[in-house]
């Protein structure tokens, strides 16, 4: 499945051009369009409420498959002003994708190559699924090896993207759960290592915003980093440059406004291998 080290197009809603995102989106695209890579709005999500991207745009597993999910989360069930019309942005797009009756939110899909890595909130969102089938059928679909991980219960949206990072090789990171949630990573380790090599951030302390540094956009050999407010921002940045030694790794400032909405540069991003 195509990881993130070959994926050189960005798309991102344009209800990140608003104020209270704008600054941060302003300078994300700077930086995209100074290291030539390609990005565009993605059609028929302009809405102020039209922030996120990733969890209902299909995945994409080779230059030609896509595979769309039934985008149904339980944190939405209250505000569907948050879902733009997925099927009208495809159709405008020119994507033809396969459907899948399968509940799974993009942000909840790490491709590691030959594996991806999901949390198993999927079978909770999937209980009409017996689990050894369901799991049979997502390995069809994405043509992989599927990992499964627990869930953060203190993390409603249950997406694996703010707990784990690909870092190529056969190695992943996980984000700092040995300063605040010991239990937890010794859990997560057990479904991890033996699948990959593990690297872990470590800060000595926490805040209840850490998970968003890792929720980075990764996209070719470049890292765009969300940068908060906070004592972490230039300890994090330094740590995950550090993992990715061969990326391009660029701070994004301004982010508070984006991750109080509950997402990061990861989820407001949609990032794919296009035609050049």
């Amino acid at each position: 499945m195509i990881t993130n080290f070959e994926t050189n197009k960005v798309l991102l809603a344009k209800g990140m051009t608003f104020h209270a995102y704008v600054n941060a989106t302003r300078h994300l695209l700077d930086i995209m369009h100074s290291k030539g890579i390609e990005w565009s709005y993605l059609p028929n999500a302009s809405s102020p409420y039209h922030i996120w991207a990733r969890d209902y745009m299909p995945v994409q597993v080779n230059k030609e498959k896509f595979v769309r999910f039934n985008y149904s989360p339980n944190y939405l069930k209250d505000n569907p002003e948050y879902k733009p019309d997925k099927s009208s942005i495809l159709q405008e797009l020119g994507i033809h994708v396969i459907n899948s009756d399968i509940i799974i939110d993009g942000g909840n899909v790490i491709s590691c190559g030959d594996k991806v890595i999901m949390t198993d909130k999927i079978y909770r969102e999937n209980s009409n699924y017996n689990h050894n089938i369901l799991i049979d059928k997502l390995s069809k679909l994405l043509e992989t090896e599927i990992i499964l991980i627990p869930e953060d219960y203190y993390d409603e949206y249950g997406h694996a993207d703010g707990m784990v990072r690909y870092m190529g090789d056969g190695c992943v990171l996980l984000n700092n759960y040995c300063d605040f949630d010991k239990a937890l990573r010794k859990k997560l380790i057990s479904a991890l290592k033996p699948h990959f090599d593990i690297s872990e951030l470590h800060y000595d302390t926490n805040t209840d915003k850490s998970w968003a540094y890792i929720n980075f956009l990764h996209v070719g050999q470049h890292l765009f980093i969300p940068m908060l407010e906070d004592k972490l921002a230039e300890i994090a940045f330094k740590q995950i440059a550090e993992a990715f030694p061969k990326c391009e790794c660029h701070p994004i400032w301004d982010c508070d406004n984006i991750v109080r909405e509950g997402g990061a540069l990861n989820c407001c991003t949609w990032n794919i291998q296009a035609d050049r």
